[in-house]
This record gives C-alpha cells, sequence and structure tokens, in this order.
C-alpha cells in the first residue's frame, strides 16, 4: 500500500493489523511532511517499510512485482497547500497514480485507487441532492483538479488494459493521527492548548464526515467484493457544518460554543458535500461502526489528549507556517494562498 505511514493510510495498516493478521502488508512512503512512522507505532515492526516516491518507476516495479493487491492512499490532499503550489500535486496525484497503474499493469496485480468526494465540486446549501457514482466530475482546486485527473486515468487503463482495477470516492476522514494542518486535528490542538478557534468566513460550509476507520473498514469490503471496474462513493451520512463541528468541539472542551474567532474564507471554498453510499451499502454490505458524529468526534478529542507526543513535534511549525501566511494576506500582497485557520480539508 502506498501512503502507509499518512493520516488515512497508517489507520489502514493499523486496522489491517487488528483484524487480519495473515494479510502480509507492505508500505510503500514517501516521507513527506504529512507522513510519519510514528503513526505505524506498534505495527512497524509488523509491515515491510519501504521509504521512496511513488513516481520512481524503477522502485514501485519492484515493490509491486511481489504483491497481490495495491491500495493506493498516497497523495497530496490539502487544498490550501495545492493553492499555494500547485506541482506537487499533479507530480503525486497524476504522474504517480500512472506509475503505479503502469506497474500492476505490467505484473497482473490488483489495484484499488482512493479518492475524494471534492473531485465532484460541490453543492449548493440548499440541494437536498446527493453525490452518486454518476456524478459528473467538477472539481474546484489543484488538489481536486489532479485526484479526478489520477480517476480517469484508472477508468482508461481498466478499459484499454483490462487492469483490474477498482475507485472509491470517500467523503471527508476524521479521527486518530491526521496531520494538525487539517480542520478537526488543528481545533483540537489549539484548544488543547488554550487558543481560541478561528473559523473561515460564517462557517455554513458543509462536509460530510466519516470517521477513518469506517472509511478503511469500507476499503476492504471493496478488496473483498468489489466489482472490477466499478466506483463506490464511502459515506458515514455525516452532514455537519464547520460552525457546529467548531461550537461541538467547543462544548466537548467545556467552553462557550461561540468562543471562537472568524477570519476571511479562502478563495473558492467549496460549499457542500454529501455521500450517497447506497451502492456500496446495498451491494458489498458495509455498514459504519460510527453512526453519531458526536460519538467519534469525542472518541477523536481524547485520542489527541492521550497522544500529545505524537502531534507535539509539528505543531509549532503548523502555526508558523499559518502565521506567516496570515501576514503576508494582511500586507495586501497575496498572490492567492489562504490563511488557512480552518477550513475542512481531509
Amino acid at each position: 500500500m502506498t501512503g502507509g505511514a499518512g493520516f488515512i493510510g497508517s489507520n489502514f495498516v493499523q486496522l489491517t493489523r487488528r483484524t487480519r493478521p495473515d494479510v502480509r502488508v507492505t508500505v510503500l512512503d514517501k516521507l513527506t511532511y504529512a507522513g510519519s512512522k510514528a503513526s505505524l507505532d506498534g505495527v512497524l515492526d509488523e509491515v515491510e517499510f519501504v521509504q521512496g516516491d511513488i513516481a520512481d518507476a524503477d522502485l514501485v516495479n519492484g515493490v509491486v512485482a511481489g504483491a497481490d493487491a495495491v491500495v493506493h492512499f498516497a497523495a497530496e490532499s490539502h487544498n490550501d497547500n495545492s493553492l499555494a503550489d500547485p506541482r506537487p500535486f499533479l507530480d503525486t496525484n497524476v504522474i504517480g497514480t500512472y506509475t503505479l497503474l503502469e506497474a500492476v499493469r505490467a505484473h497482473g496485480v490488483r489495484y484499488h485507487h482512493i479518492s475524494t468526494d471534492e473531485v465532484y465540486g460541490d453543492l449548493e446549501l440548499e440541494d437536498p441532492g446527493r453525490f452518486t457514482e454518476a456524478t459528473a466530475y467538477n472539481p474546484s482546486s489543484p488538489y481536486s483538479s489532479t485526484k479526478g485527473a489520477s480517476d480517469l486515468l484508472v477508468r482508461a487503463w481498466v478499459r484499454s488494459f483490462g487492469v483490474q482495477a477498482t475507485i472509491s470516492n470517500c467523503s471527508n476522514n476524521y479521527g486518530p493521527r491526521q496531520h494538525v494542518e487539517k480542520f478537526i486535528p488543528r481545533q483540537i490542538t489549539n484548544l488543547i492548548d488554550g487558543v481560541r478557534p478561528k473559523l473561515y468566513g460564517q462557517g455554513l460550509n458543509v462536509r460530510d464526515w466519516i470517521h477513518v476507520d469506517d472509511h478503511n473498514s469500507a476499503v476492504w469490503a471493496i478488496l473483498d467484493r468489489g466489482r472490477i471496474g466499478a466506483t463506490y462513493l464511502i459515506g458515514a451520512d455525516g452532514e455537519v457544518n464547520n460552525l457546529d463541528v467548531v461550537r461541538k468541539l467547543l462544548v466537548l472542551f467545556g467552553q462557550e460554543p461561540d468562543a471562537f474567532d472568524q477570519v476571511t474564507d479562502r478563495a473558492g471554498h467549496d460549499l457542500r458535500y454529501a455521500i450517497d453510499s447506497t451502492l456500496l451499502r446495498t451491494e458489498l454490505g458495509w455498514e459504519p461502526t460510527y453512526r453519531s458524529f458526536d460519538e467519534g468526534l469525542a472518541a477523536t478529542v481524547e485520542w489527541y489528549q492521550a497522544n500529545e507526543a505524537w502531534w507535539r513535534p509539528v505543531k509549532q511549525a503548523v502555526e508558523d507556517k499559518y502565521a506567516r501566511t496570515q501576514q503576508v494576506l494582511s500586507t495586501g500582497t497575496s498572490t492567492g494562498t489562504s490563511p488557512g485557520p480552518m477550513g475542512a480539508d481531509r
């Protein structure tokens, strides 16, 4: 699997070692800022770890040759970062995916591609509809456009070359081991440090939240029973707007629900994501474990409170980066980067 030292990937490894001890796992990870071997604590000695770039064809071919299946989690995935510098998103999300597809084609290996609901763009806040497998792609950022491009590569390799592949597009993940630059863990760690949360705009943007363990159990359902060539949308009916997420966290920390600050919204901030996971549930029999967002959020707060040693080493660097970006914005010399205080990116 790729990206196994990142947020969703490391939780996939942890889940797999807990529930499928007979499965041999090889992790290929570049260990960029968002990946850490610390996320594999407790299982690192039970997996084969290979550090490297998924765009390195020779390395990828060597790793894939010994695999029965490839699960591709690795991605540049932060919208704010893609607005500041799109190139790494092209290199990893497009060229990296192409490199993996060529490797699985050469070796006849099963492939599962992890994608995002952000490829569909956004829905109006008043729209009662949800994304389905038939929804047209309409990405709004360099991040989501490169993920959309990678999805289309997978579909083309299935049709043109007979690659044995499936795709899943998931809603916003939360849970343990998520980098502190992201929405929920940054809120939590700031509250632990006594810092008032900051919220983009009015905070009315809606995200469809799913606990990372539920996402990963769905991936296993697709690996076990999914139709080759099919796309499955993964969601847990967890639509909550950003304002309510902040308020729920403040209450969990024993504070007033309005004890936050508002900042200027970022450019192109998608309004609403919503997943219809009917196909996954009816065809593959999958159901989420965390049926309540409040329950999963409380468990996530407890994890960050109990695992300060995991996130503390990178916390200050994240805050320093956002402080520099905010300073650039305040001088009127911004080139389109956002302050990144509290969006709702994965």
